[in-house]
């Protein structure tokens, strides 16, 4: 059921995968997950670049020396992170903002549509049994450096992917009735 799903649904990080590559065929099917989502005027602004291989190992050493390269004091750990978490991931997907070029929408209307293309990603990974993870550090702003991005694409993270072995947590929300106003009481 989708409600299950939902509730499923986990951040699963780079230290909790194992090496077991993720097939063609469900890579296909979740970036198919992705082109689903909702858009306004379908301007359909998700853009993804998928690393596997060398290219996952060419985006941690751009992210650890950029860091080196922008942080007044690099912290030794971060270095190894951001080094690191590509190679521990099956696959890393750019996730990417294509902005229509009409300016048809207002863009946070595109960002909010390529954040429901990962989030079909991501219950797509739950259904798989593959964990992922979106990370959003502040050295997105340079992936023009790494990346050939078109004029008005910008990129808006990395979808760290891989399977895993073992429990995830349940989930805990604080309860919506807290965070919901009834303007007329339904009975």
């Amino acid at each position: 059921m989708i409600f299950d799903l939902i509730k499923d649904r986990r951040s699963v990080f780079p230290d909790q995968y194992v090496d077991i590559p993720i097939s063609k065929k469900d890579l296909d099917q979740i970036l198919e997950a992705a082109n689903w989502a909702p858009s306004h005027k379908k301007t359909e602004p998700w853009r993804f670049k998928v690393m596997q291989g060398e290219s996952k190992e060419r985006l941690g050493t751009f992210l650890s020396t950029k860091y080196q390269e922008v942080e007044e004091r690099p912290k030794q750990v971060k270095i190894k992170k951001l080094k690191e978490n590509p190679t521990k991931s099956a696959v890393v997907i750019a996730i990417c903002m294509q902005r229509d070029p009409n300016g048809s929408v207002p863009e946070w209307e595109e960002v909010a549509a390529v954040a429901m293309a990962v989030q079909n990603m991501w219950l797509c990974c739950t259904e798989i049994g593959i964990g992922c993870y979106w990370s959003s550090p502040g050295l997105i702003t340079h992936m023009d450096e790494f990346f050939d991005l078109a004029e008005g694409e910008k990129c808006l993270g990395f979808l760290y992917m891989g399977f895993f072995e073992g429990e995830l947590a349940i989930g805990q929300r604080n309860p919506i009735k807290d965070k919901v106003v009834w303007l007329d009481q339904l009975k």
